[in-house]
């Protein structure tokens, strides 16, 4: 085989094993995107307990004594809600690594409401 013909093979290979490498970081990822900003739809923010899901991690970010934990389960009764009894809100303008700092704009833009009433787009947990 010639050493052109040979050089041709391996960038082949190459180029192909990084497609297969993106095309299956994409694939697990599985966030969708806001088409308005191209930013990913990472975050889930909870408005009844002030505390956000990763969705990319699969970590659940809550307050705890004052400080920003973060950990696969919420502590049993967090804050005296269930998750599963209330509604979440897909943050679509931020895909950082500190939601919580955020957390002042989104108790304003989604404020908790007890009887069900609100007034911006919501998902249900289940």
């Amino acid at each position: 085989m010639k050493p052109k013909n040979t050089i041709i093979i391996i960038f082949c290979i190459l180029f192909y094993t990084s497609i297969i490498a993106q095309v299956s970081y994409v694939e697990n990822n599985n966030l969708k995107f806001n088409s308005l900003n191209n930013c990913q739809i990472r975050y889930i923010y909870f408005p009844n307990m002030g505390a956000y899901f990763d969705k990319l991690n699969n970590d659940y970010i809550f307050q705890e004594k004052g400080e920003w934990i973060k950990a696969k389960e919420l502590p049993t009764l967090y804050g005296g809600y269930s998750i599963y009894s209330n509604v979440g809100v897909e943050i679509k303008d931020y895909e950082e690594e500190e939601p919580f700092s955020q957390i002042k704009q989104h108790k304003k833009q989604f404020p908790y409401c007890s009887k069900g009433h609100f007034t911006y787009q919501t998902i249900a947990i289940k």
